[in-house]
């Protein structure tokens, strides 16, 4: 996996990076029925950052929009290195989820991305009756059926539904929480550990945190497989506020660095 790519996806809980076990079934004793988390208009803005040098920026907003005469949400995720990084190594990055405003389920996905010199170009649409995948590399001027498994999420959906769909305030130390991706024409299964609650200081306040360690595939990246660590703002929002990656030479970490058209409050124990 590179590490240009790691910048970004690791925003949206790392979901192309992970390497879990068994996928998510719909008796999950984790999933809620409560769909209140987010809204339209809602937008997040986040800095990664090696140190005090800032490598990348990255924007998720979402929206409503028609697909085949549905109403439906619409996120674009941009990520695009910055400064002296965008000197050395240019990566404009654009992912995109079209997903029942009803409940969390995709139904049509793009990515085109442009990373030092490496492109990819690609549209997916979900055909649930059939259980596949349409893959549409335009790049390549290919298509493909591809078989998914049950309850699938895209990687930009998966922010939407694990916000959703999962009642954190069930969760005990040490439960896993399990769900199955479609990303790159290939099912992968994503799992995360809940490690308790985190005070985190932020630029706007001191922010109580739900703490998270998704699991990663070790290399020469990272430095084990617990590499990752994720906070996520504990109120009805359920927001990504930080993101610590542990690599083989010091680390890489993604903060909030602004919002707009939240749905609730955004809750500061202390205003500094």
């Amino acid at each position: 996996m590179r590490l240009k790519t790691i910048l970004i996806c690791s925003i949206f809980f790392l979901s192309n990076l992970v390497s879990g076990q068994d996928s998510l079934g719909n008796n999950s004793p984790f999933i809620s029925s409560s769909f209140d988390s987010f809204k339209q208009g809602e937008w997040l803005k986040f800095r990664v950052h090696y140190g005090i040098f800032n490598a990348s920026y990255a924007t998720i907003d979402l929206k409503e929009d028609l697909l085949n005469d549905k109403k439906v949400f619409r996120s674009i995720a941009i990520g695009r290195t910055t400064g002296i990084a965008r000197i050395f190594f240019r990566l404009d990055d654009i992912y995109e989820s079209y997903f029942d405003k009803n409940i969390v389920k995709p139904l049509k996905s793009k990515r085109n991305i442009y990373e030092g010199g490496y492109t990819k170009n690609v549209e997916i649409e979900y055909d649930y009756n059939n259980k596949i995948a349409i893959v549409n590399n335009i790049k390549n001027n290919t298509i493909r059926k591809v078989p998914i498994k049950e309850n699938v999420q895209d990687i930009i959906s998966t922010f939407y539904f694990l916000r959703n769909h999962f009642d954190v305030s069930k969760l005990k130390i040490n439960d896993f929480i399990k769900i199955t991706m479609f990303f790159d024409a290939d099912n992968y299964n994503f799992k995360m550990k809940f490690l308790g609650y985190e005070n985190i200081k932020t630029k706007f306040g001191t922010v109580n945190c739900s703490k998270f360690r998704p699991y990663i595939e070790s290399g020469r990246v990272f430095r084990d497989s617990e590499s990752l660590t994720l906070w996520v703002s504990n109120d009805k929002n359920k927001i990504p506020i930080k993101i610590e990656a542990e690599l083989r030479i010091g680390s890489i970490e993604a903060d909030l660095e602004g919002f707009k058209g939240l749905k609730f409050p955004f809750k500061i124990i202390i205003n500094e």
